[in-house]
């Protein structure tokens, strides 16, 4: 009798106190079990495998040449005068340039917004110093949610607008720049 008691005071104080929501459930977070894991919320990390490789060559060949001829005779009694006057231009003109780049790195970059379309804005940047040499690498750009795996990694040729910089400072770098007074000369093609 005691328990039949002991149910329906448990039963009386359920049906007095109101429900709420709220304790286990928020809809702002909430992803299912189910779900993958790949990011879906500003400030949410993304590894970017950068794998870039450019290279271009550009050749110009330039050939023109100019004659001119101007000759006279003149004749004057027991005698006769001849003249000539001659010109000749010749310009022989080549080029050739040639560039080549590759970066290979992974870097992790945060969500920084997402586009009405659902695209991700990532933004991120690393920096390295070994024995007083800085390298930066920076990368930026919109990436489509479904190009990022399972592993949350996107490769860097999947990032649309990117803008990668890797760039270094320090003696290394400072060395492969030449002297002031030798760009000085180069403004005056010396």
């Amino acid at each position: 009798m005691n328990t039949l008691r002991i149910a329906c005071a448990l039963a009386a104080l359920v049906l007095a106190s109101p429900a709420t929501a709220g304790s286990l459930y928020k809809p702002g977070t909430f992803q299912p079990y189910t779900s993958d894991l790949r990011p879906r919320h500003v400030g949410d990390l993304i590894t970017v495998m950068v794998y870039e490789s450019a290279s271009a060559s550009t050749a110009a060949n330039t050939s023109a040449g100019r004659d001119a001829a101007i000759g006279w005779e003149t004749r004057l009694p027991g005698k006769g005068y001849l003249g000539a006057l001659k010109t000749s231009n010749q310009m022989d003109g080549g080029g050739r340039t040639a560039r080549e780049g590759r970066v290979l790195a992974q870097i992790t970059v945060a969500i920084q917004e997402i586009t009405e379309h659902g695209d991700l804005v990532v933004a991120g940047e690393q920096v390295l110093d070994i024995n007083d040499e800085r390298q930066q690498i920076r990368v930026e750009g919109r990436v489509r949610a479904r190009d990022v795996s399972d592993a949350n990694v996107v490769l860097s040729t999947r990032i649309a607008n990117a803008r990668i910089s890797y760039a270094g400072q320090g003696d290394l770098a400072n060395v492969q720049r030449p002297a002031w007074w030798q760009r000085f000369l180069t403004l005056f093609g010396l």
